[in-house]
């Protein structure tokens, strides 16, 4: 309907029309960092000060396979067990039909953290050719911590949260993944200028100090 009206209106400066047409569109921050780095935990607060809508990609997984009607179900739950990543196509139509929906229910509910994606270079293919003009990336934000801090969270975790992969095996996989596959795309984030970088190694309320920094200037 927007482009139907922008169209009957010849005059409007094209820095105008842009701008209305970009505000159609999803605007997203991927959330990156290692199992542990706590990115769930800030997210939620990011979601409570700022407004966005958070998609967590290992949860939208998660929550597929456990589906019976799910095609992917078994598949997901054999990648998840062993540490590996799910084909980018499964987690791109999860990310996609999530955002649709929010935006169906609310126009201006547009702004969308992702945590935990793109987690490699098929991820980063993939989203580039599915996403591009559908959705802009304002920014990275990546929460650095060591791995053994990681770890450590992730089996105090493990003792409440039920997940199958809060295990020593399953996060020695799972941080191997990460030092292999996703830190690369942050590298690459980061030569663009795209990166904002937060020590995740603090205490909750000192690493969301540093968070709202960030959003304040980015917005």
């Amino acid at each position: 309907m927007l482009y139907r009206v922008l169209g009957s209106f010849p005059r409007i400066p094209t820095a105008l029309r842009s701008l209305l047409s970009s505000a159609m569109k999803p605007l997203v921050v991927f959330v990156l960092g290692g199992p542990g780095a706590g990115k769930g935990t800030q997210c939620e607060k990011i979601v409570e000060k700022y407004g966005y809508t958070h998609l967590s990609a290992g949860d939208l997984l998660r929550n597929e396979q456990k589906k019976p009607d799910s095609e992917y179900g078994d598949l997901i739950k054999s990648y998840i067990k062993d540490g590996q990543i799910v084909p980018v196509e499964i987690t791109i139509s999860l990310l996609q039909r999530e955002m649709d929906e929010t935006m169906t229910s609310n126009a201006q509910k547009n702004k969308f953290l992702i945590d935990g994606f793109p987690r490699n270079e098929d991820n980063l293919q993939g989203w580039n050719k599915k996403m591009k003009d559908i959705a802009i990336v304002s920014f990275v934000l990546f929460f650095d911590c060591d791995n053994e801090t990681c770890i450590d969270r992730c089996l105090e975790r493990g003792k409440s949260s039920g997940r199958t992969d809060d295990n020593r095996e399953s996060l020695e996989k799972r941080i191997q993944t990460y030092l292999q596959s996703t830190k690369p795309i942050i590298d690459q984030y980061e030569k663009s200028g795209k990166v904002k970088k937060v020590d995740a190694s603090k205490s909750v309320d000192e690493v969301f100090s540093e968070v709202m920094t960030i959003f304040d200037k980015e917005g």
